[in-house]
């Protein structure tokens, strides 16, 4: 999706500007992290940029040093707040078509609170 132009109109652009509701987990200077509507696990946050990316090969190319860190150490802060270091996550971000990408702004899934099972099936292949 890196070659895709940046839709300000998505649903998490949307949220960012507080156009549309999300349940906040927390959020710092460059990034914001907010529960999934439609969870897949006990636990399932989301986290995004506030920068307009369309996934994480435009956000590791473009965003500043700052960004990309900020974004790491929030997803981290999450991560031991929601006790999931202990027993284990998933961290997903879908890019691209082939993926399933179904919003063009970085993110990521954390996943956890269960044994989540292996990430793909052998029919999955």
């Amino acid at each position: 999706m890196s070659n895709a132009q940046y839709d300000p109109n998505n649903v998490f652009a949307r949220i960012l500007r507080g156009e549309i509701p999300a349940e906040r987990v927390c959020d710092s200077k460059h990034s914001f992290a907010f529960y999934d509507i439609s969870p897949a696990a006990p636990v399932h946050i989301l986290v995004v940029p506030r920068g307009a990316y369309t996934d994480f090969h435009d956000f590791t190319s473009r965003a500043s040093n700052d960004e990309i860190l900020d974004f790491w150490k929030l997803v981290d802060k999450i991560s031991a707040e929601h006790s999931l270091i202990h027993h284990g996550f998933r961290i997903i971000s879908n890019i691209g078509p082939d993926s399933g990408q179904e919003v063009p702004h970085f993110h990521i899934h954390m996943l956890g609170g269960k044994a989540l099972g292996p990430l793909l099936s052998p029919s999955n292949t």
